[in-house]
């Protein structure tokens, strides 16, 4: 499912017009990045949990070339599913 066909099903199920519904999308998002780059976690419940986990510097091999290459540290956002979405899903 794109953005533009959220925004279309946002907009019919919520009453808004598609630009109300995707200034809201995007608002969403943006909230949630910035929440994450802070280190909170957003919980929504029944839906699930988003969160910012630190991965470790490491070293890998390139399996094409065999060279040696090494991946920075860095921050990942994760989410897990909350039980209400993985029953309604499975």
């Amino acid at each position: 499912m794109t953005k533009q066909e959220i925004v279309t099903s946002l907009a019919e199920k919520a009453g808004l017009t598609k630009r109300q519904a995707n200034q809201a999308l995007d608002a969403l998002l943006s909230t949630i990045t910035e929440a994450l780059k802070r280190g909170d976690k957003v919980a929504l419940i029944g839906f699930g949990t988003f969160s910012a986990h630190r991965r470790e510097a490491r070293t890998g091999i390139n399996p094409r070339t065999r060279e040696i290459a090494k991946f920075p540290a860095r921050t990942v956002p994760v989410f897990k599913a909350g039980r209400t979405l993985r029953e309604r899903v499975g």
